[in-house]
């Protein structure tokens, strides 16, 4: 079992990281909001789940415990696999995703795209009452120099226009990407990346 990471980060795209270690490279598949932390080039320390189904051997990842710990946590509900795990964690940090189960929000859960309300339901039905948010919401945030505070401004930006907030950040994370930007985002570059995730956005309308 894959339980850790400690590499070098060789590329990021809208879904997955590639981080060499020793030689080897992983792809390593992520949240949203850990993806747009990262940028290649980076030395990163990755927190792993190994998943083999009969389809695939993937890897999922997280830059926080934190996030490990309720990815794994989500899979204990009957009927939620990995991908609609990481979805969950691609819409809400895992300590507003814990929130939200301890106080029986089903809207905000059900937001996740490949989950529903039933879903968001059962999620709330059988794991409320487990989760120790405790421990969740007190190591939730990465490591200070992985915030990405430039990022956060500009997907609350878009947010602020009606934008979803997993759009925005799959928006500015692949604007950065194709414009080579470098993450973490200057003040001086959030306009530009503002400009250009609205644009890129507004294209795929």
């Amino acid at each position: 079992m894959i339980g850790l990471l400690n590499g070098h980060v060789e590329s990021v795209d809208a879904d997955a990281a590639l981080i060499s270690v020793g030689g080897v490279g992983y792809e390593v598949r992520m949240p949203a909001a850990d993806l747009s932390s990262l940028h290649a080039g980076q030395e990163t320390r990755v927190f792993t789940s190994l998943n083999v189904s009969q389809d695939a051997v993937t890897l999922y990842g997280f830059l926080t415990q934190a996030s490990k710990r309720m990815f794994l946590q989500l899979q204990k509900v009957s009927g939620i696999g990995p991908k609609v795990a990481l979805s969950l964690l691609s819409t809400l940090p895992p300590d507003r995703l814990a929130r939200a189960v301890a106080d029986g929000d089903a809207a905000a859960l059900a937001k996740a795209p490949g989950l529903g309300k039933k879903g968001a339901q059962k999620i709330i039905l059988e794991l409320k009452g487990s989760i120790d948010l405790s421990q969740i919401e007190g190591s939730a945030a990465p490591a200070a120099a992985q915030v990405d505070t430039g990022s956060m401004q500009v997907v609350e930006g878009l947010m602020s226009l009606g934008w979803r907030q997993q759009d925005a950040e799959h928006a500015v994370h692949e604007v950065c990407v194709e414009e080579h930007i470098e993450t973490p985002l200057t003040n001086q570059d959030i306009p530009r990346v503002l400009k250009l995730a609205l644009s890129a956005l507004d294209r795929g309308r």
